[in-house]
């Protein structure tokens, strides 16, 4: 089967490498599946215009209900659905984009959910059948750069000291937009790191908004203590994580973050943001920390580099979790039977 697969291409984005690795899934059951960024398209048309092209595709599946799924609602094949963090956190505010979101439900096959919580929450705000969607957590895999210098990568982002083997770095991974909120910490955490210099933040991720980007390169130039790094490669990013001391999250809302699980995997303990997309992965205390305000991030991260049996805790629950919960053996197999239903 010929497959077209709609998501936003980013690069480096988690949204990037779920896309990618669920086309592989496809790929390994024998079907084309050709991955296409949702920006190349204006409106279902563009889409339903490809679709009587040769060779013709026979079915088509999109990440996020409003920014892919929209784009199928003409195309004239049978479709699923991934569901993403803004349609049941951002565009669920928007009367029209509801409506859409509601239509594609409506049409598609079946609509996958990251966590039971996204499910429930996406049942409670939109019209859908409860019997199409279908929850499957995002499979991991880590990879890491074998020959990445962390001396350099600290020296990039502008950290000075010669005390590299002391320092603890919390690492903030994010694309660089409004809802990854990554100034929320940046006041609490300059304030920490006059007390303890060797406490740093360092903020990295690829630029999705320039404008918003250009005031957090504004912000963290003024600051002390909070560093801005260029984006990295998945396998660069994660030898950064596995040097780090700490993930951080600070979104004001997520679906699945990738970079947490990525960090669990990885051995790194987490610090997330309280939001019901973090709290759907992270435990706290079990297999991460969870805080609702800066000055409650600082007093959690002066207890955690206090606390080594803390550490070992979140690290050894955070492995078992993934083990347990994000294998992609299992991610395949589900992938590769709601694909079968698109025949």
């Amino acid at each position: 089967m010929r497959l077209l697969f709609l998501a936003c291409l980013s690069p480096k984005t988690g949204n990037c490498t779920t896309a990618e690795r669920i086309r592989n899934h496809i790929v390994a059951a024998g079907h084309t599946c050709v991955l296409c960024d949702t920006r190349e398209f204006n409106s279902a048309s563009d889409v339903s215009s490809l679709m009587t092209q040769e060779p013709r595709f026979e079915a088509a599946l999109a990440i996020h209900l409003f920014k892919g799924g929209r784009l199928l609602l003409d195309a004239g094949v049978p479709f699923g659905v991934v569901f993403g963090g803004t349609d049941v956190n951002e565009d669920i505010k928007d009367e029209h984009k509801r409506a859409v979101m509601e239509e594609v439900l409506r049409k598609a096959r079946f609509a996958v959910a990251f966590t039971d919580a996204l499910k429930e929450q996406a049942q409670a705000v939109l019209v859908c059948e409860s019997k199409k969607i279908c929850v499957q957590p995002q499979g991991i895999e880590t990879k890491v750069a074998l020959n990445f210098s962390w001396s350099d990568f600290l020296h990039s982002t502008g950290v000075r000291t010669k005390q590299v083997d002391s320092l603890h770095v919390f690492l903030l991974v994010c694309g660089l937009r409004r809802v990854k909120d990554p100034l929320y910490l940046l006041e609490a955490f300059a304030e920490w790191h006059s007390q303890n210099p060797l406490v740093v933040l360092i903020i990295i991720g690829p630029v999705i908004d320039p404008v918003f980007t250009a005031e957090v390169e504004e912000s963290v130039r003024r600051s002390v203590g909070v560093f801005l790094a260029a984006d990295l490669s998945q396998e660069e990013l994660h030898a950064a994580m596995q040097k780090s001391f700490a993930l951080v999250n600070s979104s004001l809302s997520e679906g699945m973050s990738a970079a947490i699980l990525e960090a669990m995997e990885l051995g790194l303990p987490v610090l997330a943001r309280d939001v019901p997309g973090n709290a759907a992965i992270v435990q706290h205390k079990v297999t991460g920390l969870l805080y609702s305000s800066p000055q409650e991030f600082v007093s959690m991260s002066r207890n955690l580099l206090d606390d080594s049996e803390l550490q070992e805790r979140l690290v050894r629950n955070g492995k078992n979790y993934i083990t347990t919960c994000h294998n992609t053996t299992k991610e395949r197999i589900t992938y590769q039977k709601l694909v079968e239903t698109l025949h």
